[in-house]
C-alpha cells in the first residue's frame, strides 16, 4: 500500500502562481511513477503531468506546458507540482496518484495506470 496525501491549494489570482506537494509513504520503493491530474465541476478527470520515479522522465498535458512544472525528491518521497501563469480555467481539484505498473512510463496520462490516489486539493484561480 502508497498512501498520499495532498497539500498547497488555495485560492489565487489570474497570473498567480502555487505550489502543490504530495508526500509520499508505505511501500513507496514499489512506485514506477507519479502523476498530478485534476477534476473541474462537471468535468472528467484529467491528466495534468507525470514523472517517473528514481529515473529522468516528465510528460505535461498541452494545456499546462510551460507553465507548470513537476519534480520529485525521492529522497524525501515528496512529489511537486509548481503552477505559474495560472488561468481560471485551471480551477480544479487536484490530485496526486501513484503507479506500482511498469508500463505507466508509456502511458502516463491514463488514469487507469495508477493504483493509488490522495484525497486531493482544492485550486481556485479567479480573473
Amino acid at each position: 500500500q502508497v498512501q498520499l496525501v495532498e497539500s498547497g491549494g488555495g485560492l489565487v489570482q489570474a497570473g498567480g502562481s502555487l505550489r502543490l506537494s504530495c508526500a509520499a509513504s508505505g511501500r513507496t520503493a514499489s512506485m514506477y511513477g507519479m502523476g498530478w491530474f485534476r477534476q473541474a465541476p462537471g468535468k472528467e478527470r484529467e491528466f495534468v503531468a507525470y514523472i517517473s520515479w528514481g529515473v529522468d522522465g516528465t510528460y505535461y498535458a498541452d494545456s499546462v506546458k510551460g507553465r507548470f512544472t513537476i519534480a520529485a525528491d525521492n529522497a524525501k518521497n515528496t512529489l511537486l507540482l509548481q503552477m505559474n501563469s495560472l488561468k481560471p480555467e485551471d480551477t480544479a481539484v487536484y490530485y496526486c496518484a501513484a503507479s506500482i505498473q511498469p508500463y505507466v512510463r508509456t502511458i502516463p496520462m491514463n488514469p487507469g495506470t495508477y493504483d493509488y490516489w490522495g484525497q486531493g486539493t482544492q485550486v481556485t484561480v479567479s480573473s
